[in-house]
């Protein structure tokens, strides 16, 4: 981490009310946002000119009813004009963007690694939702974390620069040999192109491993196959179905494994020295 990190338990209680409302606030305002690009993204539409519509009835959302959270709970999550049903979701993910934000500097203080992390995090979550919605993950987004990658490299020197390379080998390497074999097998059986592991999955990895190093990447893969592997079987057991969208689950493991992957990786081999 880098050296210029302002240590929050130092400080007055009344700077840390500030601190952490300001903090709450700016969450949801880019909650908001992330809505916005989990929507428009896989329609490819413009994410910063057009206006906000009713899904509904197509009508123009006033701006006093884009207020976060507010304005669902004012509007009883339904449509002004219209009276449709606004999914509870957006409020939700407003909010678990600032419980997110709120969590990330609690553990790592204010640093600008922190503001990077928070930034990597918001993307991941729109990863999560887009993929769920759509199966897929927009190459835009994985290019966004790479250049966050890039950045913290010149900004954060608790990682050397083999520590980040072998982050984004360590499991992206795996994942691409695994949605090799496995597209050549079920090509072989069923005559369709399918990847057991998807590409996009495995440059997630990749990027993200460049940007929180081998340990935390390594850490972030196992709790996502872990909770991919419970949700597949569960949605196996209930529907019948057998395709599953990885990248939300690699995104709650890479939350967990930025934040205590070196931790637990330090902690899990000291038991064995």
């Amino acid at each position: 981490m880098s050296n210029a990190i302002l240590k929050l338990e130092n400080l007055d209680i009344r700077f840390y009310i500030y601190f952490y409302t300001i903090i709450f606030i700016i969450g949801i305002c880019i909650g908001s946002f992330i809505n916005v690009l989990i929507y428009r993204l896989p329609k490819n539409e413009n994410i910063i000119t057009s206006s906000s519509r009713c899904t509904s009835c197509g009508s123009k959302i006033k701006y006093l009813d884009m207020i976060p959270i507010f304005s669902w709970i004012f509007l009883r999550g339904k449509c002004r004009q219209c009276g449709g049903k606004i999914s509870a979701r957006y409020p939700l993910i407003e909010i678990m963007n600032s419980i997110i934000y709120i969590i990330t500097f609690t553990v790592m203080d204010f640093s600008a690694m922190s503001i990077l992390v928070c930034i990597f995090f918001s993307i991941l979550t729109v990863i999560g939702f887009t993929d769920w919605d759509t199966l897929e993950i927009d190459i835009r987004l994985l290019a966004a974390i790479g250049i966050i990658a890039v950045i913290s490299i010149f900004t954060d020197n608790s990682l050397t620069l083999f520590q980040r390379i072998t982050g984004g080998i360590i499991i992206s390497a795996p994942f691409f040999i695994i949605g090799e074999i496995s597209s050549c097998i079920i090509e072989s059986n069923t005559g369709e192109k399918i990847r057991g592991i998807e590409l996009g999955d495995t440059i997630l990895m990749a990027v993200s491993g460049l940007f929180i190093g081998y340990k935390a990447a390594v850490v972030s893969a196992f709790i996502g196959i872990i909770l991919a592997s419970i949700a597949g079987l569960i949605i196996k057991h209930k529907s019948g179905e057998s395709t599953l969208a990885f990248g939300p689950f690699l995104s709650i493991g890479l939350f967990f494994g930025t934040l205590w992957g070196n931790s637990l990786t330090d902690w899990w081999f000291s038991l064995f020295i």
